[in-house]
């Protein structure tokens, strides 16, 4: 069985190298759908029996360990020095340093490899990320899957 939750973020980017528009600052409202697989539990008594897993649980993790620290953020490659430099002299300002250019793609993959070891089988039913689906526009998005 398969479950997915949908949640929703604002951040900054820039993709420094683009030939268009994407090179200047600007922000998304991005949407990450996060996808586990696992058996249905059957324990009755239990609050998560039928389920895969409790969505609130799902959504407590992912925002625990990514959105939170991403909402509101100017996500920078960390080799971006003069956007980084820039932000930095703003006081108190919400900056995440990327290893990797926040490419659509790069987004998704880096938020798979936070996820993956959070939605372990921690349940007895075999759970685990199989999918981060992370819109950037309602019409672009980039999909990690476990291979």
């Amino acid at each position: 069985m398969q479950i997915t939750r949908r949640l929703e973020f604002d951040a900054g980017h820039r993709i420094p190298d683009h030939r268009s528009q994407c090179r200047h600052l600007h922000g998304h409202r991005y949407a990450i759908e996060i996808t586990l697989s696992g058996e249905v539990i059957d324990a009755a008594g239990r609050p998560d029996n039928g389920m895969v897993m409790d969505f609130s649980e799902v959504k407590a993790i992912a925002t625990r360990h990514l959105v939170a620290l991403w909402d509101h953020a100017f996500l920078v490659w960390v080799r971006d020095a003069p956007v980084r430099d820039f932000l930095a002299t703003l006081p108190d300002h919400r900056t995440v340093e990327l290893p990797v250019v926040p490419t659509a793609e790069n987004l998704a993959r880096l938020a798979f490899d936070i996820l993956d070891p959070l939605y372990r089988d921690t349940y007895g039913n075999h759970l685990r990320l199989e999918r981060i689906r992370l819109f950037e526009t309602p019409n672009c998005w980039a999909d990690a899957v476990r291979s």
